[in-house]
């Protein structure tokens, strides 16, 4: 490796998924990712709702951490940064499973705040999306946690984090198969007793787009193209428009839909078949409270973020 080359791993450990991304920056601070790996670790499985961590997730995330530090020696890595969000910040042995982490592997893992991974989120998605002057709406839909910020290219005007993530919100209120009227409706009135805040200050700041963070919105773009024949993404941008009409049509299909179908509908990956209803809830909620007329998505989010916020304060 030449003198001026770094290779960084970015470990976001979210409550579904963990994330691995290993980039080599060079001399002029400039990314390029040469390893990126997403492990299934469904962490708040069995246990989120009742603020701890499993033991047979607690297994599969040290298991995924294991691989992870395989990769990372294989690549030869300088410098690891590991966050950890709802499902570890809110688990009562989520220390013990930091803790467990260090000794199998020597990853140190950063216990990070709802506001921290708002901001770090933010750091990623305004390198996807051209933001401009334009104020717009970032929803991340996690799975223990959904992070709203109101923003534009240069500045945030609010940002929050709210304990709505996929997997509390599936466990809470998805109990039938297809999901029931009255589920939706429960739903509904718990969105609306929940977001206040947010409503009062979209309205304050009048965002004309929604842009969705990665997750459930790379699985409404995939459907959506899919079943409408839409152009692949030829350039790789990692910022892109969704058709609003054509993900109201998807969004009504999920929601009909029983687990069987949507186990067999081609582009939608198995870890989201169950969370993708109260996923399609969240996004079609946002939507329709605040008149949104422009749909982005963003293939960067947290842990791009993360990547993006290191650089800038110098630390790599």
């Amino acid at each position: 490796m030449a003198d001026d080359m770094k290779h960084v791993a970015i470990i976001d450990l979210g409550t579904n998924t963990f994330h691995l991304l290993i980039t080599e920056i060079n001399g002029t601070l400039v990314p390029g990712n040469i390893c990126k790996k997403t492990i299934p670790v469904k962490l708040g499985h069995n246990g989120i709702n009742q603020g701890f961590i499993h033991p047979d997730a607690f297994l599969r995330g040290i298991k995924a951490l294991e691989n992870f530090h395989q990769l990372i020696v294989q690549h030869e890595v300088n410098q690891v940064k590991a966050m950890a969000t709802a499902a570890i910040r809110n688990a009562s042995n989520g220390k013990e499973f930091i803790a467990e982490v260090k000794k199998k592997t020597g990853i140190e893992i950063e216990m990070i705040d709802g506001e921290t991974e708002a901001r770090l989120i933010y750091a990623g998605v305004r390198e996807a999306v051209k933001l401009g002057t334009e104020t717009g709406l970032i929803m991340d839909i996690g799975g223990g946690s959904v992070e709203f910020i109101i923003c534009n290219s240069t500045k945030i005007f609010w940002k929050r984090s709210f304990p709505l993530g996929a997997a509390k919100m599936m466990d809470q209120f998805h109990h039938s198969d297809p999901i029931s009227t009255e589920d939706v409706q429960l739903f509904t009135d718990h969105l609306d007793e929940t977001l206040p805040e947010l409503i009062n200050q979209c309205i304050q700041y009048r965002p004309t787009k929604l842009i969705g963070s990665a997750g459930a919105f790379e699985t409404f773009e995939e459907l959506v193209r899919r079943r409408f024949h839409s152009e692949e993404n030829e350039e790789n941008l990692p910022g892109r428009q969704i058709n609003l009409d054509h993900f109201n049509v998807i969004a009504s299909l999920l929601l009909r839909s029983t687990h069987k179908e949507r186990s067999e509908m081609p582009g939608l990956v198995a870890l989201r078949v169950d969370m993708i209803v109260v996923a399609t809830l969240l996004a079609q909620f946002i939507i329709n409270r605040l008149s949104i007329k422009k749909l982005t998505i963003s293939e960067y989010s947290l842990k791009e973020g993360i990547l993006f916020d290191l650089i800038s304060k110098g630390d790599i």
